[in-house]
């Protein structure tokens, strides 16, 4: 016959295990320790005062520290409240220099350290801004022919897209039954105005004249070139055929119809593009858009010709960011008259801007000129209106310019930009303190603007003619971590973990949900299981964590649900099937390290199902290990206050503390 739970667990946990002899000798080696040390190493001595006499002179203070954790700080000796190591002790500045991050260090120290420094100062910096894009079409240079008249296309002089037309080329030889009848009309008003100019009624004569103007501005509206219209009325011999010519000049980029195709009015035929001036798109990221502004010269190579530097200028700036990539269109237009830079090419982008007080742009070529905000390339010295547009021109200082040349403007306040160690949220620097007997290095929070190059713009926190440090800042603010005092990498301690005694953990106040005794009994099993795969982790041992946990997953499948309520019976469907999953996680562990993984998501079950149904057969508190999991931390509980870690084992037993009591369930006794 098969035994209950509760016996093979309690066999489970009598087992003789190899760990046995070792564990108590480590045992009887440690109560011997306890009682040769002094009072003074208490693991829990949190005294509040320091020894008589460190504090005679008001110069040197004693504090104690972790080795693994500086930020735990603490007048008198003994051992860390998060990882149990002892503590070691830090001579510090006196109480007047309580909370400021300073380091003094000798000479030679300084120059171990490689401690460099640049003064604050007032200089015109300038930003540059890379940026990628390519080679597109002019919109603006893009021509279509279409047929103005319904017909048939008789001959495509343009065979292929590609070729290079000029203006006035002919383009498409078009057979239109229409033109015939428009020419026609032209002609029989050509015979009426001669047939009348005898005539002595001046209106017949007039109405006559009319009518063939109103000819010839029907052919020019079908597509007669005047040139055509002249030779129409000089041979009197109407055609069926009229030829169309380009309207500009350019390369042909498309081909819409063939030969024989009949078409009607509007439907396009080629379309034609002047490669003499192209665009150039840019992607500039929103970081760099703070130094970009219209009709700024920018500097451009292409793959196609290393080496060789084109230029353009700031034609268009796109107001809407792209969200997937989180940049924002930056159009250049580039005269082309050579025809070298071809659409789709790839190109890389610099530009370098000028940086006055404020972080504004300065352009010394574009210091009190006027613009056309439609063409950059109109630039005057005076108001007036723009010779391509006539649009009224606008001055530079309305475009984000600074209203004077460099000799005027004021510089902007300006550090190294390896002076500053952001933190995200901070920024901070390492200032050098001026008459002083040895090197002294101070902490400084300042405001940033943005960086321009290898500088950061100052807004407040520096003033001019000061030093900071850099390089070797980030050794001075571990040098004053690694003795517990204040550093601005990490301003500030955690006194709920450097202050609080482990034997004062917090209890838990929520009120328990009264539940049925049966099923507390049952679930208790549960906890009895989990509390033995705890210390079996807690000791490396793989196999009896394993075994645990199988017990406990075959005891929760048996728990009877009738003993619940309707609303108990729901929420313990929903808190059922994550330990069950975790459980079979720990269950399937192969080696320690899975074993332990699993076994943190099964405490997060066991901790909540703690809090509601009570744990049973006495209290249970919550530890934590800050240490756990690349620090990341992890809880666990047990049912005394003594630490046993299940996350490190032997390697380190007593990481951790009491941060939670869980009291039994209201009404049940000693544990069955």
């Amino acid at each position: 016959m098969n035994a209950s739970p509760r016996v093979r667990l309690s066999a489970l946990l009598r087992t003789p295990r190899k760990w046995a002899l070792p564990f108590v000798a480590a045992v009887i080696g440690l109560a011997v320790g306890l009682l040769l040390r002094p009072a003074s190493l208490s693991r829990y001595d949190m005294a509040t005062t320091a020894p008589a006499g460190e504090h005679d002179h008001g110069r040197q203070v004693t504090i104690w520290t972790c080795s693994m954790h500086p930020e735990v700080r603490l007048p008198a000796p003994g051992r860390c409240p998060k990882c149990g190591m002892t503590l070691i002790p830090v001579e510090t500045e006196g109480p007047e220099m309580a909370g400021v991050p300073r380091l003094e260090v000798s000479p030679e120290a300084r120059a171990l350290m490689g401690v460099e420094t640049a003064p604050v100062e007032r200089k015109f910096v300038t930003a540059e801004i890379h940026m990628v894009g390519k080679v597109d079409f002019d919109e603006t240079r893009q021509a279509t022919i279409t047929a103005w008249v319904p017909g048939r296309l008789d001959r495509l002089y343009v065979d292929y897209t590609g070729l290079p037309v000029r203006k006035g080329d002919h383009m498409v030889l078009l057979y239109s039954p229409e033109l015939l009848s428009a020419q026609t009309e032209l002609l029989q008003a050509l015979v009426a105005v001669k047939d009348l100019s005898a005539s002595t009624v001046e209106i017949v004569r007039t109405m006559a004249e009319a009518t063939v103007a109103a000819a010839r501005e029907k052919l020019r509206l079908l597509g007669l070139t005047p040139e055509q219209i002249a030779e129409l009325e000089r041979t009197g011999q109407a055609s069926d055929h009229v030829t169309i010519y380009a309207p500009v000049g350019g390369i042909v980029t498309r081909k819409d119809a063939l030969e024989g195709m009949y078409v009607s009015t509007g439907t396009p035929i080629y379309t034609i593009a002047d490669l003499s001036a192209v665009w150039v798109k840019l992607d500039a990221y929103e970081s760099d858009l703070i130094w970009l502004r219209y009709g700024q010269t920018v500097e451009f190579t292409a793959v196609s010709y290393p080496g060789e530097v084109f230029h353009g200028r700031v034609a268009f700036i796109d107001p809407v960011l792209d969200a997937r990539t989180r940049t924002a269109k930056v159009r250049l237009d580039v005269p082309n008259a050579d025809g070298r830079l071809k659409p789709e090419m790839f190109v890389k982008a610099v530009v370098r801007a000028g940086v006055a007080a404020g972080g504004k742009v300065m352009d010394p070529d574009l210091a009190g000129k006027w613009i056309c905000p439609m063409h950059p390339s109109v630039i005057k010295s005076a108001a007036g209106n723009c010779d391509i547009c006539g649009m009224p021109l606008a001055t530079t200082e309305s475009l984000g310019y600074v209203s004077a040349d460099a000799a005027a403007a004021q510089a902007p306040l300006v550090i190294p930009a390896s002076a500053a160690l952001t933190t995200g949220k901070r920024a901070i620097v390492y200032v050098e303190l001026e008459g002083t007997d040895q090197p002294t290095f101070e902490g400084r929070q300042v405001l940033l603007g943005p960086r321009a190059g290898d500088y950061y713009l100052v807004y407040s926190g520096l003033d001019e003619g000061q030093r900071v440090v850099t390089r070797g800042n980030f050794k001075i603010d571990s040098a004053l971590q690694i003795q517990a005092r204040p550093s601005m990498m990490l301003p500030q301690t955690h006194p709920a973990a450097t202050t609080r005694p482990a034997s004062a953990p917090t209890t838990t106040s929520a009120p328990l949900r009264p539940t049925n005794p049966a099923f507390t009994a049952r679930l208790s099993v549960v906890f009895d299981a989990y509390l033995a795969a705890s210390q079996a982790l807690a000791r490396d041992d793989v196999a009896g964590a394993v075994a645990a946990a199988g017990l406990a997953r075959q005891t929760l499948s048996a728990v009877d649900m009738t003993l619940l309520s309707a609303e108990e019976h729901q929420a313990w469907m929903a808190s059922a099937e994550g330990l069950d999953k975790a459980l079979a996680e720990l269950a399937g562990a192969a080696d320690l390290q899975a074993a332990r993984k699993a076994f943190a998501g099964l405490s997060e079950s066991m901790i909540s199902l703690a809090r509601r149904y009570g744990p049973g057969g006495g209290a249970l508190v919550r530890l934590h290990c800050p240490m756990a999991f690349d620090r990341r931390g992890a809880d666990w509980l047990q049912r005394d206050r003594q630490v046993r870690n299940p996350y490190f084992g032997s390697a380190m037993p007593e990481c951790g503390e009491v941060v939670e009591t869980i009291p039994a369930t209201a009404g049940q006794g000693a544990r069955p």
